[in-house]
């Protein structure tokens, strides 16, 4: 199965990076192939130009081939902290660049002529593993989960991403090295109960 993982944080080493090298690992081990994607590491350039707007585009080769990838990946890791409630500005811009009309969704009609979208993507599970300083509970109570919201209905479920698990690990500032060592395994089997050997 392709596995496509895309990871957003600025610092080697980082508890993202943790998260993503055993995802990864986890999954080459079950014999899945991977396209592993640091965005950071990639300067990848979030900026999203107006000439590429159109559904017809024509794009740079590395927005391209970041484009065939995603389209033909059979399963979708994500991983990022939670800042201000929403992904870093490197990650969203790949979303605006890569999730693009024409590659993840189109618009189809009905009976009102109005457009209706259409998921265009293979995955058929999305996986989001996100780090907060906030504890769960108060990001729920005040902020109503704004990166669920995004993850699950905004992207994938537009796209045609039907199953999508997340998990949240926090706080990370104040966690221990049991704690984080926890959350790991805790990856771990997230990725091995969603994309099975």
């Amino acid at each position: 199965m392709a596995i496509s993982i895309i990871l957003a944080h600025p610092t080697p080493g980082s508890f993202n990076h943790a998260i993503a090298d055993v995802a990864a690992k986890t999954l080459r081990a079950s014999g899945h192939d991977v396209h592993f994607h640091d965005l950071y590491a990639e300067r990848f350039d979030p900026m999203l130009p107006g000439e590429e707007i159109p559904k017809d585009a024509p794009l740079p080769p590395a927005i391209e081939q970041h484009c065939r990838e995603i389209v033909a990946a059979e399963g979708i890791v994500v991983v990022h902290p939670n800042w201000w409630g929403q992904p870093p500005a490197v990650l969203k811009g790949w979303l605006d660049r890569v999730i693009r009309q024409g590659v993840a969704y189109k618009f189809g009609t009905n009976d009102q002529g109005e457009g209706v979208p259409i998921g265009l993507m293979k995955a058929k599970r999305a996986v989001v593993f996100n780090t907060a300083n906030t504890p769960a509970d108060r990001e729920r109570e005040l902020f109503g989960d704004p990166l669920e919201n995004l993850w699950k209905t905004c992207v994938f479920d537009f796209c045609g991403v039907k199953s999508f698990v997340r998990r949240l690990y926090a706080v990370v500032v104040i966690s221990t090295a049991e704690q984080r060592c926890e959350w790991l395994k805790d990856a771990e089997n997230t990725i091995r109960e969603c994309f099975p050997a």
